[in-house]
């Protein structure tokens, strides 16, 4: 079986469900790392610098922010579709669910445990919704378009969340060792997910 036929398979329900369960892992994900208190993932850490400027929520400023990164779109060419809007509405949206049911961590162990499973979480959602076929989320829209330019998931993905560690840092987003095996784990793991959910 193809590649393409593996990416697409399935009928239009199988893949919103795709969609819509990636959506909200990422958004579980997200409010995982949140909740650990070791820090934030890095467009989290941007999320949350910019929150705290603006006095808006986190999943709020996700949905802002997703929907100015698509201006990156642009020169890298690509288009966006269904999904895209969808991620841009509803991971904020699932992200504030999450942090409003999720507990703080008050344990080391459940600190690390929460950050491993956040990883996990989004690395897993990032290939489900675009595997669905319905267009990538604004972020990894940036992530795919530099795939398309010759770098690898891993790089890409890992020049992405070093720059916006880096602004959301600036801005007073909260970082730390969360944050870190955040990014050293994001890429390789979004990398071993595409083998069994192929990127289009």
């Amino acid at each position: 079986m193809s590649q393409a036929t593996i990416t697409h398979a399935g009928s239009l329900p199988v893949r919103l469900v795709r969609l819509y369960g990636g959506l909200a892992l990422y958004g579980a994900g997200i409010g995982l790392q949140i909740r650990s208190g070791l820090g934030n993932g890095p467009w989290d850490v941007f999320h949350q610098g910019a929150a705290l400027r603006t006095g808006l929520s986190i999943g709020t400023m996700i949905i802002i922010v997703g929907a100015l990164v698509m201006l990156f779109w642009i020169p890298l060419r690509q288009r966006p579709g269904f999904g895209t809007i969808s991620n841009v509405v509803f991971v904020g949206v699932f992200a504030d669910v999450a942090l409003h049911l999720l507990p703080p961590s008050g344990h080391p162990v459940l600190s690390w445990l929460y950050v491993a499973l956040a990883v996990t979480s989004i690395a897993l959602a990032t290939v489900l919704y675009i595997g669905a076929g319905m267009g990538a989320g604004p972020r990894d829209g940036v992530m795919t378009g530099l795939i398309r330019l010759g770098l690898s998931v891993r790089l890409s993905r890992f020049l992405i969340e070093i720059t916006v560690l880096a602004a959301g840092w600036l801005l007073g987003g909260t970082a730390g060792l969360g944050t870190l095996a955040f990014a050293l784990a994001i890429g390789p793991l979004t990398q071993l997910f595409t083998r069994w959910f192929p990127l289009d």
